[in-house]
């Protein structure tokens, strides 16, 4: 029996591989794609705009709503303490004497000058009336009554910086100065910390910056006093970020009515924001792969189409969608795992069996 050349039988070989290629090439045309014989089956949803509440939680720190070191502006001894430790005091209340006996002996020749520089002046002033004095007289007299006047002005100011007092209204702290102490310029007397309301310091990351707003309502709680809460508003927010946490300062205002919190005490901070037209997609429909996020939409061709997304804010079920979607498209649920990248998609029903 006669065999055909070998180069005849690699022709006739090669041309039935091609034909077969060929073949499958046309089935996965037809059967939309390259790993099914037919259309996938899929459950699908819309994607909707809807509201999030996002939650922060946050460690905090207590901050009087002012604080001040009472300090002296001269040396001197302390003759009188005026105040008990923890008093609440008001403004321009007197907290500390300090030596000023010379001061006021001072300040008594300053007034007695004064009052004769007056009187000479008001009987030079009369006798002007009548031409029996010069013009010129009066206004020597004039020059050294204003003198006189200023003299007991500066004084009296020396005087006054020997009374420290309170430059508000607050509760003082403990003292660190005795009776008969000598005090110089920037000795601590005491400290004076204004409590009620106080403030609360702490840090938002920068995703919330779009949502963070004054007068957003803030819960706190205390480790110290049994995880007891306190409520209060946003004050103020500081107008740049950390670059290093990518987080902004933040204080709130809380009531302290009873005066349980202190400065320097740590709460945990509860922050939630609500925030409308978030784009949210079901979580099963989010496909993992490499360090991204991806989904599958169905085109109007009832095609599938794979698209990357950038993930946000998470909850039970569903995932916020910061880009790669938009409103009124359908993103496939079930039925991810035999999809690919053209593959025709029918729909079935919920509770289908996954592969």
């Amino acid at each position: 029996m006669l065999r055909p050349p070998k180069p005849l039988i690699l022709l006739t070989t090669l041309a039935a591989t091609l034909a077969m290629l060929a073949g499958c090439d046309a089935a996965e045309e037809r059967g939309g794609g390259r790993f099914g014989g037919g259309p996938v089956t899929v459950i699908t949803e819309v994607v909707e705009p809807r509201q999030l509440v996002d939650e922060v939680d946050a460690i905090g720190t207590v901050l009087a709503d002012e604080s001040v070191e009472i300090t002296s502006r001269v040396s001197s001894l302390v003759t009188r303490i005026a105040f008990r430790e923890g008093q609440l005091v008001q403004e321009g209340d007197l907290l500390v004497e300090l030596e000023n006996q010379e001061i006021r002996a001072e300040l008594a020749v300053a007034e007695a000058s004064l009052s004769e520089s007056l009187s000479q002046y008001e009987r030079a002033r009369q006798l002007a009336d009548t031409q029996a004095i010069s013009a010129s007289s009066l206004e020597e007299l004039l020059a050294a009554m204003q003198v006189a006047e200023a003299e007991v002005q500066a004084v009296r100011a020396r005087l006054e910086n020997t009374l420290v007092r309170a430059p508000f209204s607050g509760k003082v702290g403990l003292r660190r100065v005795s009776p008969g102490g000598l005090v110089n310029p920037g000795t601590v007397i005491t400290t004076l910390d204004d409590v009620d309301p106080i403030k609360l310091e702490f840090s938002v990351p920068e995703a919330f910056l779009g949502v963070l707003r004054e007068d957003l309502v803030v819960v706190a709680r205390s480790p110290a006093l049994q995880g007891r809460e306190f409520a209060g508003r946003i004050d103020s927010i500081d107008t740049r970020l950390d670059p290093v946490s990518r987080s902004i300062l933040v204080r709130a205002i809380l009531q302290n009515e009873e005066d349980l919190l202190k400065p320097g005490m740590f709460l945990t901070v509860g922050l939630q924001m609500r925030r409308s037209d978030v784009l949210m997609a079901p979580e099963e429909a989010v496909v993992p792969e490499r360090g991204q996020h991806f989904v599958y939409v169905v085109t109007p061709e009832d095609r599938a189409a794979r698209r990357r997304v950038e993930l946000g804010q998470r909850i039970p079920g569903a995932v916020e969608i910061v880009s790669g979607l938009t409103t009124g498209e359908r993103v496939i649920t079930e039925g991810t795992q035999k999809v690919r990248e053209g593959a025709e998609v029918v729909y079935g029903t919920v509770g289908m069996s996954r592969p």
